[in-house]
């Protein structure tokens, strides 16, 4: 896996622990989530077009 598909790996999991640690300590915001999921979202495009 290159770098670039590594790092954005990495800031997606981080992202998650984030928002969870934030939605436990504060309350859920839709935003927050809808975010993460958009930013998985293109990780997992990064990962699959640089696997091929």
């Amino acid at each position: 896996m290159p770098e670039t598909a590594k790092a954005m790996t990495v800031t997606t999991v981080a992202a998650l622990i984030l928002v969870t640690a934030y939605t436990v300590a504060l309350g859920g915001s839709g935003w927050l989530w809808f975010a993460w999921v958009v930013l998985g979202l293109v990780t997992l495009g990064v990962v699959t077009s640089r696997e091929r």
